[in-house]
């Protein structure tokens, strides 16, 4: 496994994981300010979880960015330059 394959696979998961956890907060936080309790603390409880899966997601969409621009970089540092031309004596 070179570095680039593994920078991908992380960069992968890593997000994939992330988008997860956000869908998953906002979800419940959907369904406890939606849900027939009758405490209102609970329902804004809800609208934090709401709030705070949607800054998730921002910060989430700005992470893939800077991992996508790593990734990139590290491509580009892993080519392979071209031998050197070799000098041809008379």
């Amino acid at each position: 496994m070179d570095i680039l394959t593994l920078i991908k696979n992380f960069i992968d998961r890593a997000v994939i994981i992330s988008w997860f956890l956000f869908l998953l907060t906002w979800v419940i936080g959907w369904a406890i300010k939606g849900s027939p309790i009758p405490i209102g603390k609970a329902r804004r409880v809800g609208q934090g979880l709401i709030e705070d899966a949607v800054w998730g997601a921002f910060w989430i969409a700005v992470g893939s960015t800077i991992f996508w621009l790593i990734y990139y970089i590290a491509s580009m540092l892993s080519t392979k330059f071209p031998n050197p031309p070799m000098p041809q004596l008379p």
